[in-house]
């Protein structure tokens, strides 16, 4: 877990989604629109970004359901 306080931009792209997760752009749009994503933000007209504490928090419990 990182810290509140470590300067990364609250929001990340979709390519940064993708990376972060290793799932393509495409996917992480079905994904979303089925709810089993976080839901991108419209930030202009043909931009969306991520939250980036929601996609982390999405990859945390992923992590945290493989041990169960």
């Amino acid at each position: 877990m990182t810290p509140d306080n470590d300067n990364l931009p609250r929001m990340m792209s979709a390519k940064e989604a993708a990376i972060a997760t290793s799932l393509s752009r495409t996917l992480l749009f079905f994904m979303s629109k089925e709810g089993e994503f976080p839901q991108p933000v419209q930030l202009g007209k043909k931009r969306i970004g991520y939250v980036r504490a929601e996609v982390d928090a999405w990859l945390d419990q992923r992590i945290a359901d493989r041990a169960a």
